[in-house]
């Protein structure tokens, strides 16, 4: 699976992308009934994404805004978006209602999703108290060291392969009122170097006190990551449990079943997997009989095997 689509929402409010440096502005939304998309060109642009962003502020009321997306920048293959967030941090006084901010929404066409270069996203947090969602695409070069925050709600990091050094750095930090996190760990080879330890802050649920929706998905370790929150005090709380686009076996949908009760969950996400029927069968008996709503959907799940023997298995997103 790739990225195909755009955002088609931020915030509970529909995408619109502001117009390119040759249309006109003069027949806009109003400014607080939309998620704004800026964008730029990866390849060959005519307007720096600085500068489309410039034209937004003069065209658009920025003080009704609750809702921007940062689109395609140039040269993100090697370019972080460094100057974006400079940009977005020196016009904080402009934008007092912003709430959501998804930093990356860019499809196949314009990068795959490793190729995407990111950088340190918390000064958004640190010069946006009031926001309440932040979403990321792309793991190379992210960064994202321990903080509090008191406003944040949602964290999405959708990544072929998220740094252990930022994955720590989530399951450090102080978020008390974050109720929706959702974390790509992805594979090694795209940077996803992480092991189940890092994720100790998240699943202990210590720093988490809202927390409510947790996905921990698209991870080659995903039996492992299954087998640490089958315990996991920060389950207990949980409406959401995501373990989906993932290597995903019987392994680790065993240990689900024979660790805490899952029965409080309203929904249990699994989609693309490896398990095997009798074990889909013994999930369903358990938890759909509870009323849990299951995801089991195998998808695209498919796996390989070599002259030797070895079976290969492939997380959803990677490239």
């Amino acid at each position: 699976m790739t990225i195909g689509d755009h955002l088609n929402s931020l915030y509970r409010l529909p995408a619109y992308t502001f117009p390119g440096p040759d249309s006109s502005t003069d027949d806009l939304p109003e400014a607080d009934e939309h998620a704004w998309r800026i964008t730029s060109d990866v390849y060959d642009a005519d307007e720096e994404w600085t500068q489309a962003f410039a034209r937004f502020c003069e065209a658009v009321d920025t003080t009704r805004v609750r809702a921007l997306i940062v689109g395609a920048w140039q040269d993100t293959y090697e370019t972080g978006p460094d100057a974006i967030i400079e940009a977005l941090v020196a016009a904080r006084d402009r934008f007092p209602a912003l709430r959501a901010v998804f930093v990356g929404d860019m499809v196949m066409e314009e990068s795959e999703i490793s190729w995407i270069t990111q950088t340190d996203v918390t000064p958004l947090l640190e010069h946006y108290p009031a926001l309440e969602e932040l979403g990321v695409r792309g793991g190379q070069g992210l960064r994202f060291p321990a903080l509090r925050h008191t406003g944040l709600r949602k964290l999405v990091m959708e990544t072929g392969g998220l740094p252990a050094e930022v994955v720590r750095g989530v399951a450090a930090s102080d978020l008390p009122a974050l109720e929706h996190l959702d974390l790509w760990l992805g594979t090694p080879d795209y940077g996803g170097d992480s092991e189940v330890t890092d994720l100790e802050g998240i699943v202990s649920g210590a720093r988490l006190p809202s927390l409510r929706h947790l996905a921990l998905r698209n991870s080659e370790m995903q039996d492992a990551v299954a087998a640490a929150l089958a315990s996991a005090p920060v389950v207990a709380r949980l409406e959401v449990l995501d373990l989906s686009m993932g290597v995903l076996t019987d392994e680790g949908a065993s240990a689900l079943l024979t660790g805490q009760p899952l029965t409080h969950l309203k929904q249990l996400d699994l989609h693309h997997h490896y398990i095997s029927e009798p074990v889909l069968e013994r999930l369903r008996s358990t938890l759909e009989s509870a009323g849990v709503s299951l995801d089991l959907d195998r998808d695209d799940a498919d796996e390989d095997q070599d002259d030797g023997g070895t079976v290969w298995r492939y997380v959803a997103v990677g490239e």
